[in-house]
């Protein structure tokens, strides 16, 4: 004879009789969920609104979050639809039962738990499916009205060159500064972005300030006005202006910002335009950098006009090894070379005249080398400092940057830049020699290189350096690959599927 724990000995249901172990119900699983239905009250069907232009999901009561299906996100935005009623039982486990992605449901197995009758814990699975709905998000239709905008930042630079403007589009692009802009249109000085909130608007004029030398200015104008709310609808704009200074401008320096920057040479070359303006000085590789706040506190403009620049042919060179430094002389450029040379204009090669001068470009520049440059002997200059300047400090010529074939450059280029969709007024026919001089500018300066994305461009075959006239070019080490990134309808992280 064996004896069983009390505990251990099988009972009877009381309402079917199966022979079941004891519970503190005294009845059958089947028979509980008969009696009890703990899904009670917990919605089966619901609604999810799903915005196609942006594939967003709303999130009540005006929030749009970006979600991929299957994921974490989307499936704590389900739960939130139903939480008020999942308040009363005790939920273990969530996740999502696959469906087809155009067939605008989702499905959800949820199990819960809750205590029944006499503290028996009972626990269920059911399914949750809601219907995708189709609803335009607020921004898209903004978006869509193109005059719906509550902010503008109107970019302007007092310039012909397009330079500055060609690199602040790589620079927005690479920071994706772009993404909140309801249109962004193009006109002949500048650029004006439109936005949905102030806030937008002051986030972009945040970045072009600390990115490029340039004063801004703001002010807004009252649309609306309700008085029983005491609400006011204003439009905002943003007026930022870029110092009209471009890469491979001649400038001429006030006296006493020049005196300011070490005893530098009045005359000028800007190399390079960042966050300030890099100057060097020809005759002596003296370097400066000027901010947006001294230049506007000593304003001076380009000598120049780009379409002034004249091709010269190097007829002797000699490269000067030591210069003395004069009194209070700032920092010089050690990837710069200084050279003393002779040259004749390409346009005068019948005569004899030749022109001497003093040049930054002796690491790249050698005998019978075409190079680009500007005629200060033979020009009027129409600047108030360099008509105040002795007449011996002036150069006959400045030459800015070694000349290459133009086509054949264009001809092996095989990497490619994006660019912003924007609204033009206008296409100019300067527009296009512009940028190719943009990217002859990318080629020859690694240094503004470091803040843009270069992409291979796969058209064009890798050629081999046997036919290489000496021009710079950019190393496939710098490119990136151009991804096109098309997500699954299931991927993304997030819970198991569910089949």
């Amino acid at each position: 004879l064996t004896v069983f724990p009390l505990s251990l000995c099988p009972s009877l249901c009381c309402q079917c009789g199966v022979p079941i172990p004891p519970n503190p119900a005294n009845m059958c699983v089947g028979c509980l969920r008969a009696q009890v239905d703990i899904t009670e009250g917990i919605p089966k069907q619901g609604t999810v609104h799903f915005c196609k232009q942006c594939e967003r999901y709303l999130q009540p009561p005006g929030t749009w979050i970006q979600c991929a299906l299957e994921s974490r996100e989307l499936l704590a935005l389900c739960l939130k639809k139903i939480k008020a009623s999942l308040s009363k039982v005790r939920l273990i486990d969530a996740g999502f039962i696959w469906t087809e992605p155009h067939s605008k449901r989702l499905k959800l197995k949820l199990t819960v738990q809750k205590e029944v009758i006499n503290g028996a814990v009972l626990q269920q699975v059911f399914v949750v499916e809601y219907i995708v709905q189709s609803q335009m998000c607020e921004d898209c239709h903004r978006i869509e009205a193109k005059d719906f905008w509550k902010a503008v930042v109107q970019v302007r630079q007092k310039t012909v060159h397009k330079k500055t403007f060609y690199y602040l589009e790589q620079l927005i692009l690479k920071h994706r500064l772009h993404q909140n802009t309801l249109r962004i249109k193009e006109i002949h000085d500048g650029l004006d972005f439109y936005y949905s909130s102030k806030q937008h608007a002051q986030k972009m004029v945040d970045f072009l300030q600390c990115t490029v030398p340039s004063r801004s200015k703001s002010s807004q104008r009252l649309i609306s006005h309700d008085i029983h709310s005491n609400v006011y609808n204003y439009k905002s704009t943003f007026s930022v202006e870029i110092v009209p200074i471009c890469k491979d401008n001649v400038v001429c320096l006030p006296p006493k910002l020049a005196q300011s920057l070490g005893n530098m040479s009045q005359i000028c070359v800007c190399i390079r335009v960042t966050s300030t303006i890099h100057l060097i000085d020809p005759r002596t590789l003296q370097i400066a950098e000027i901010d947006g706040n001294t230049y506007w506190r000593h304003p001076f403009n380009s000598l120049f006009h780009p379409k002034q620049l004249e091709e010269f042919i190097i007829m002797d060179i000699n490269r000067v090894h030591e210069k003395k430094k004069g009194a209070g002389a700032g920092a010089r450029s050690n990837k710069h070379t200084l050279a003393e040379a002779w040259v004749r204009k390409t346009s005068e090669l019948d005569t004899d005249h030749q022109y001497f001068c003093c040049t930054h470009l002796g690491h790249i520049l050698n005998p019978g080398d075409l190079v680009l440059g500007f005629d200060l002997a033979n020009c009027n200059l129409n600047d108030e400092f360099a008509n105040k300047m002795n007449p011996q400090h002036i150069p006959d010529v400045v030459l800015i940057k070694k000349s290459y074939d133009r086509s054949k450059r264009q001809r092996r280029r095989n990497w490619k830049l994006k660019e912003l969709e924007r609204d033009r007024e206008g296409t100019d026919t300067d527009d296009e020699r512009q940028y190719q001089d943009f990217l002859e500018d990318l080629e020859e300066d690694e240094t503004i290189r470091k803040n843009v994305n270069i992409y291979r461009n796969a058209d064009i075959p890798v050629e081999s350096d046997t036919d290489d006239d000496g021009a710079p070019r950019i190393s496939l080490a710098e490119m990136l690959e151009e991804l096109h990134i098309s997500q699954d309808a299931t991927g993304g992280e997030g819970a198991e599927m569910l089949t």
